[in-house]
């Protein structure tokens, strides 16, 4: 099996928060899309979970870059590195020669070609000798198990690290989008921001991620749901004293209201330009969260109270759009809508 070149099959989800890759059918990889390099040679020092354990903690002789920002790339020579990093974890077994790749790899709905073009060549310098893109919510839709090529009206809000893709899907082709540069950074920014204005505490990107996944909330009222206080320890803005402050999940509703507002207009859009007969189908089926965000608690119901159409999260929302790209993969051959 070793000894000659053969072709590997791999599909990649290209998040600005995680990056997920998927050989034979199962998730080989999971891992943050961090790098960390050597700030004077520019040699890969670490990747995933093990540069994101340094990602604000570093020296001055080492860097750890996150290569995407709002869904596309964002440092090219990072994000190579990073995608070489990562799928040599997905190599097993000795090989007189390296495997050729075939890969499929989400990308934001609203790219434009020349960020489309720098996927396509960051995978193509990573090793990839067959580069297919496929879009984000196509690839959400396909992983919830959705039938896209049938006549008719599937609806996806997908909301990432980086971006939100909105998308009516129909007849295996996306009828109306809307691509957000609006997603789950954003929500941590508001809460790093709302920590410095209202409290006077510094908080680091992590731990206002750590808020975020501990009291974030779109709703100010979760009855029963509604989850314990989290005590947040840093530095006072001013004085540098050590604070230690608890943050209940109202504060939080309030502080991403603005952000949340946006996706939420982005939607209403997306369905103002939906043809009636697919409208009416969404109707009936209702609408789908994927991604990160769809984790925020209330968002579901938030959603659906404000346009009127059942909102569901998905059945792993984190995974849906690597399982839909690792779909893809195997049809290749039947799927029009690869690019």
């Amino acid at each position: 099996m070793g000894l000659f070149s053969f072709t590997k099959e791999i599909a990649i989800d290209l998040g600005t928060a995680n990056t997920v890759i998927m050989s034979d059918g199962r998730i080989v990889v999971d891992e943050p899309s961090v790098v960390a390099l050597d700030r004077h040679t520019d040699k890969m020092l670490a990747v995933g979970e093990k540069a994101k354990l340094m990602y604000e903690k570093t020296n001055d002789k080492i860097r750890t870059i996150r290569p995407l920002r709002d869904g596309v790339i964002a440092d090219f020579n990072a994000c190579e590195q990073m995608m070489r990093g990562l799928i040599k974890m997905v190599h097993t077994g000795r090989h007189l020669f390296t495997p050729s790749l075939r890969m499929v790899i989400g990308v934001p709905s609203g790219s434009t070609e020349v960020e489309l073009r720098a996927v396509r060549d960051s995978a193509e310098h990573a090793g990839g000798r067959e580069v297919y893109l496929i879009y984000e919510p196509m690839a959400a839709a396909i992983g919830i198990g959705m039938d896209v090529v049938a006549p008719q009206g599937n609806m996806i809000v997908d909301i990432g690290g980086g971006s939100t893709e909105i998308a009516v899907i129909s007849l295996g082709g996306i009828v109306a989008d809307k691509s957000l540069r609006t997603a789950g950074d954003d929500l941590t920014f508001d809460i790093q921001e709302y920590m410095s204005r209202q409290h006077n505490m510094k908080v680091s990107e992590r731990m206002a991620e750590r808020i975020k996944i501990h009291v974030g909330a779109a709703l100010t009222d979760l009855g029963e749901a509604a989850p314990e206080d989290y005590v947040v320890h840093g530095p006072n803005r001013i004085t540098a004293l050590p604070m230690e402050v608890p943050i209940c999940y109202q504060e939080i509703a309030h502080c991403l209201e603005k952000t949340i507002s946006k996706i939420e207009t982005a939607v209403l859009s997306a369905l103002e330009e939906t043809p009636p007969e697919l409208y009416a189908d969404i109707v009936q089926n209702g609408i789908y969260l994927t991604g990160g965000g769809a984790l925020l608690r209330g968002l579901d119901k938030r959603l659906t109270d404000k346009i009127n159409i059942p909102f569901h999260v998905a059945e792993d929302p984190l995974h849906c759009v690597a399982k839909g790209t690792g779909v893809a993969l195997k049809n290749i051959r039947n799927f029009s809508f690869l690019m």
